[in-house]
């Protein structure tokens, strides 16, 4: 959306735990006290809350960008739901304070995308504010499309095959269900073993490039192998 928009882009990616300042920025302690240390000596005091010594993260720095941009937060859904609460705060408020610094308000045109992969239900206030797009598993034609674009020294015939068998085993009942990303992976791993034929002795080996459990690797021996 970036490049087609021609517009800086900008990513926070969300994790378990994820803080304020981790989104947001901190401050830089170590220069702090160094600045600290040597105005003691020659050099006149100056403050040491200011912007000369506080980290940008990525969400102030597309917040004060002054060219349009996108921003992704992406898998929102595993930060918590007060960071999710600021996070709305501060979109719809286009400003984001920070103590001891002061307000920084929104300088352009910026377009945001969260990504979720419902590890927890968002707030009915997030989902109110964004167009809900659902975006489900490729079809084999477009999969191959897809690998074949990030792959592009791959036979034909063997990604065909391995994206066949990905289809297969998605229908399984899995703890984690194969990504494109595995897809891509799975393909990568036969070239690099040699095997560009995708023979059915390779694929048994390697398949274990795309499952992420015992329990899966269990039931697609037995289901789609056997």
């Amino acid at each position: 959306m970036a490049r087609a928009l021609g517009r800086d882009f900008f990513r926070v990616q969300c994790y378990e735990g994820i803080t304020f300042e981790q989104m947001v920025g901190e401050w830089n302690y170590q220069k702090q006290l160094l600045h600290l240390e040597m105005s003691r000596l020659k050099e006149p005091d100056k403050d040491v809350f200011s912007e000369e010594f506080f980290i940008k993260r990525p969400l102030l720095q597309a917040f004060i960008n002054p060219n349009p941009a996108v921003m992704l937060i992406d898998e929102i859904d595993k930060a918590d739901e007060e960071v999710e609460s600021f996070l709305l705060q501060a979109l719809g408020e286009k400003e984001i304070t920070v103590n001891d610094l002061g307000t920084f308000t929104l300088k352009n045109d910026l377009l945001v995308v969260l990504t979720s992969n419902s590890q927890r239900m968002l707030l009915d206030e997030t989902r109110d504010r964004c167009l809900f797009l659902y975006i489900d598993y490729p079809t084999l034609e477009r999969e191959i499309e897809i690998v074949k674009s990030l792959v592009p020294d791959a036979p034909h015939e063997l990604v065909e095959k391995v994206v066949g068998l990905i289809q297969s085993i998605r229908k399984l009942d899995l703890v984690k269900i194969p990504s494109i990303r595995a897809t891509v992976d799975w393909v990568r791993t036969l070239l690099a073993t040699g095997d560009r034929d995708a023979s059915d002795e390779s694929l048994e080996k390697t398949v274990r490039v795309v499952l992420k459990s015992e329990e899966d690797r269990e039931k697609v021996d037995t289901r789609i192998f056997k």
